[in-house]
């Protein structure tokens, strides 16, 4: 999937997305700035929790309720190794059947084997974004 939107075309993007996915857990990759918290909110919506979404960036991690399951939201841009990761407890996360979205996961790619969704999220310069699942 490799699609060009606008913001304001988020929520059909999302619906597109959630199609598309092979599993329920999503790596989040793009520069600062470039919508991934924005995404996760149109994510965890469409999912259909009405929880408020904000960066976990100095909690790590926000959990959202659904009717029948829950979402993980995880922030590791101040995570500085996977010693850090395993220390809160990140294989637990893991080992669950719950939603896991993933901002910044470079440094715990190694320790995520099954059913992953990569997202890339980049910015054009007429202020469009492409995203691209893998």
């Amino acid at each position: 999937m490799n699609v060009n939107y606008r913001l304001n075309e988020l929520d059909t993007v999302v619906e597109q997305l959630i199609t598309n996915l092979n599993g329920k857990t999503i790596l989040l990759y793009g520069e600062m700035g470039v919508g991934k918290t924005t995404l996760v909110k149109a994510l965890v919506k469409a999912l259909g929790s009405k929880d408020e979404v904000s960066s976990p960036t100095y909690s790590i991690v926000n959990e959202y309720e659904l009717i029948n399951d829950k979402i993980y939201h995880f922030d590791l841009y101040r995570i500085k190794d996977i010693d850090e990761a395993y220390n809160f407890g990140f294989e637990d996360y893991l080992n669950s059947t719950h939603w896991l979205i993933i901002e910044w996961p470079e440094l715990i790619e190694e320790i995520i084997t099954d059913d992953v969704n990569s997202v890339i999220l980049s910015l054009n310069d007429n202020n469009t974004r492409n995203l691209i699942l893998k």
